[in-house]
């Protein structure tokens, strides 16, 4: 195309002085500036709405049954066994299909994947109440996990790309809409359900709305395949270079050949800390009402104590990676958020009913280290590509470790009859946790790590 040949013509006239050129724009260029004044006003907003109504579609799938898990396995004839199988799903289908996110992103775009995700969760929401049998019943909601795996690790990637001058405040605000729409459903899926008549089919069913509306935001990106250098500026993007996919510079870049992210060791420490981290995350939302429960507190205000452990992530995922980007190491978050953990779980062993509501505080600020995971993977890669990299390696490696946790549980609280051992095995695990936590947060690139 000529205008990509040749961005201007210039003219100079020989009465005018040197000062006085005309110069005419190419059309190219002028589409080029119409394009990205478009993409800075409407198009970024739509954007950050498109982030919120997708992160707050990725917890409601497993919230919602960890406050009626009671209730699904009665209806459905589970064993303990089986219920803690049930809550093992989750990691198992984000570690399965996370990994395939990165290349589905590059084939189709990653807002066209993250749109089939947010179909997929709706679809599996819709159809799993209904499904018959525990069969169905799995393998509906791994339809709803399969979309939450792919999104969840494009997140990351979609806020480097698309916001990477202010990758702390996006991934503040893409986990505290998570953290909001997590606690949302712990809190409020037994007093629906009992508003729909006290069967728990339209109680999870009702979830799938909030589906639909993101589906419907991440429509317009569907075909969008291209970013500017920063989505927040308000000046003409610039030549795009080879890691704006689909732009050209001065020629056409080579492609950088796929980083051996198996050879850093700061990805292998995120990944077990990412891993851990989901342990304690998908044990909590699996199994914590019930905990509650059993210790004698009623299911409506287990639902509330399970809601409060995740509404801590509302203001705290904003606050956390603002402040741990402007740390050289992030390893003193880690500890701290580590202490609350340990400090929550002897507390529940001890006296799980006196102290349930400063319980759930404690344990709802350990779980944010959550955000704290998610910031460092995009702190800890230089470019685009290795924050995609480092991404669905540590997310699809950690929700690999995670999955025999809540499974565990599962058959520990059968055998022993009791939720004194879980518990152990909860504290126990946090430990680990901090030691690989505070590594993963050096000060220190993958790329460097493997050499470019």
């Amino acid at each position: 195309m000529p205008s990509e040949e040749t961005r201007t013509e210039t003219r100079t006239d020989k009465t005018e002085t040197p000062t006085a050129t005309e110069t005419r724009a190419v059309p190219g260029q002028a589409s080029s500036t119409s394009s990205t004044r478009a993409w800075t006003t409407w198009t970024t907003r739509l954007l950050m709405l498109g982030i919120v109504l997708a992160a707050f579609n990725l917890r409601p799938a497993i919230t919602s049954l960890g406050a009626l898990l009671e209730e699904v396995r009665d209806g459905l004839g589970m064993s303990g066994s089986v219920a803690g199988l049930l809550t093992s799903v989750p990691p198992l289908c984000f570690a399965v299909f996370g990994v395939t996110a990165p290349r589905l992103a590059r084939r189709f775009g990653p807002g066209a994947v993250v749109w089939a995700g947010m179909v997929a969760i709706t679809a599996g929401l819709l159809i799993r109440p209904y499904a018959g049998g525990t069969a169905g019943f799995l393998a509906a909601t791994a339809l709803a996990l399969m979309g939450i795996a792919v999104s969840n690790v494009l997140m990351p990637v979609i806020v480097k790309r698309y916001f990477p001058d202010r990758v702390g405040s996006m991934t503040g605000l893409y986990s505290m809409a998570l953290a909001f729409g997590t606690s949302i459903a712990a809190a409020a899926t037994v007093p629906v359900t009992n508003a729909l008549g006290g069967g728990w089919q339209p109680g999870l069913a009702v979830w799938a709305t909030l589906g639909v509306a993101a589906v419907l935001a991440w429509i317009p990106f569907v075909r969008h395949r291209e970013a500017p250098q920063s989505a927040s500026a308000s000046a003409p993007a610039p030549e795009r270079t080879a890691d704006a996919p689909g732009g050209r510079g001065a020629g056409p870049a080579p492609e950088q050949p796929p980083l051996r992210i198996t050879r850093s060791r700061t990805a292998w420490a995120l990944a077990v800390f990412f891993g851990l981290q989901a342990t304690a995350a998908y044990i909590t939302m699996g199994w914590m009402a019930q905990i509650f429960r059993d210790s004698g507190v009623s299911a409506g205000t287990a639902g509330l104590l399970l809601a409060v452990i995740m509404v801590m992530g509302v203001p705290l995922a904003f606050v956390i990676p603002r402040v741990a980007t402007r740390l050289p190491h992030q390893g003193p978050i880690v500890l701290v958020l580590g202490l609350c953990g340990l400090a929550g779980y002897a507390g529940l062993y001890f006296a799980p009913v006196g102290g349930a509501w400063a319980w759930a505080l404690l344990l709802g600020i350990s779980n944010c280290a959550f955000p704290l995971a998610l910031t460092m993977v995009g702190m800890r890669a230089r470019t685009g590509a290795g924050v995609a990299q480092l991404s669905a390696f540590a997310q699809s490696t950690g929700y690999l470790i995670s999955i025999p946790g809540p499974l565990l549980v599962g058959v520990l609280y059968q055998h022993s009859g009791g939720w004194g051992l879980p518990i152990t095995l909860m504290c126990a695990l946090m430990v680990p946790q901090i030691v690989v936590g505070v590594l993963a947060g050096r000060d220190r690139t993958v790329e460097d790590e493997v050499g470019r």
